[in-house]
């Protein structure tokens, strides 16, 4: 019995917004090891990115109409969102980042825009004005030492301001990213927000490479991945499908189902599979500091999903709580009054 019992409770991990969510970091950290085969070979990151995009539009453009069956009314409801969701969260954070990783070493970069998860944290407290609890505390700064240590940050660094500039912005895009796919919204469906994003980033990226901001490179010469030597197309490819595609729809879905908090965190997971990726397509062996950062990341991660939970049972609880209050004082006067003496008998006679 055990066995059923071990693959059910797999099979539900996988299709639980936790288990999504990792599944999405997985494949956005093949990115950094099918773009790098590429670079390699001639390619600039801004024709790498435009190319990312526009293959990842046209893949999802036929599933969208699909699953809008005509409801084109869903993309006009709802263009504001889809509009800052490819402006800021596809084009501008990766606009903001390569723009940061001019300035700045990648590991400085991406280390600033991963700022993403605390800034979610404080905007929250200062929305709320209530301080976050110890585990999410815990836990941020679990996840962000252990983010460094997975970015192996050693030696001297040389700090650009204007490139920490560009590094902070790319994590504000982040922040809003989340905050975008985190919203409940019935009429406007995972993939058509991702197809209707990644339109709108797109034609943001071709627009600032025609503009001369970004170079735009590109080579047909082969690639390296592993062991292996592929035609140019097997690296677009796995940009395109796996880490774009599928990383997308499965971070939209991990978001929509964990809470904008949440779901970045699990987030940083992506660095480390981004490592492990590495490590089997382009032989960078990641080292034991780096591991370490991975445990402190995963263990990060545990306590802010274990604290939301509990704050969700609380509030679960409360709710509760008010509405039977509430069903008591709807039925109060439901029942007959009751005289408080003895009841007088009428004379007879």
């Amino acid at each position: 019995m055990s066995a059923p019992t071990t693959k059910a409770d797999a099979k539900g991990f996988l299709a639980s917004g936790l288990g999504i969510a990792l599944i999405s970091s997985a494949v956005f950290g093949t990115s950094g090891s099918f773009a790098k085969s590429m670079l390699e070979t001639g390619w600039s990151p801004g024709a790498a990115v435009a190319v990312r995009l526009t293959g990842a539009a046209l893949i999802l453009a036929i599933p969208a109409v699909v699953v809008l069956r005509g409801r084109w009314h869903q993309l006009k409801d709802n263009w504001l969102t889809i509009l800052l969701f490819g402006l800021i969260g596809v084009a501008g954070c990766q606009l903001f980042y390569f723009n940061a990783v001019a300035r700045l070493s990648v590991g400085v970069a991406l280390l600033l825009e991963y700022l993403a998860p605390v800034m979610i944290v404080l905007w929250l407290w200062i929305a709320s004005r209530r301080r976050p609890r110890a585990l999410t505390s815990v836990g941020a700064l679990l996840s962000l030492g252990g983010l460094v240590l997975v970015l192996d940050l050693t030696g001297a660094v040389k700090v650009d301001f204007i490139g920490v500039l560009w590094g902070m912005a790319a994590a504000v895009c982040l922040v809003i990213y989340f905050f975008i796919t985190a919203k409940e919204n019935e009429t406007l469906p995972p993939l058509v927000l991702a197809s209707g994003g990644l339109v709108v980033g797109a034609i943001v990226m071709w627009l600032v490479g025609a503009v001369g901001l970004l170079p735009m490179t590109f080579s047909t010469a082969n690639t390296k991945l592993g062991p292996w030597t592929t035609p140019w197309w097997v690296s677009v490819a796995g940009l395109v499908i796996v880490a774009t595609v599928l990383a997308y729809v499965s971070g939209i879905m991990a978001a929509r189902s964990l809470g904008s908090k949440v779901a970045s965190f699990v987030s940083l997971t992506e660095v480390l599979f981004a490592v492990i990726w590495a490590w089997l397509l382009l032989g960078e062996l990641p080292g034991p500091i780096q591991l370490m950062g991975g445990v402190l990341i995963v263990g990060g991660v545990v306590l802010v999903r274990i604290d939301e939970l509990r704050g969700d049972r609380r509030t679960a609880r409360r709710t509760a709580t008010e509405a039977a209050a509430a069903r008591v004082l709807d039925h109060a006067n439901d029942v007959e009054p009751v005289s408080s003496g003895p009841v007088a008998k009428a004379p007879q006679g």
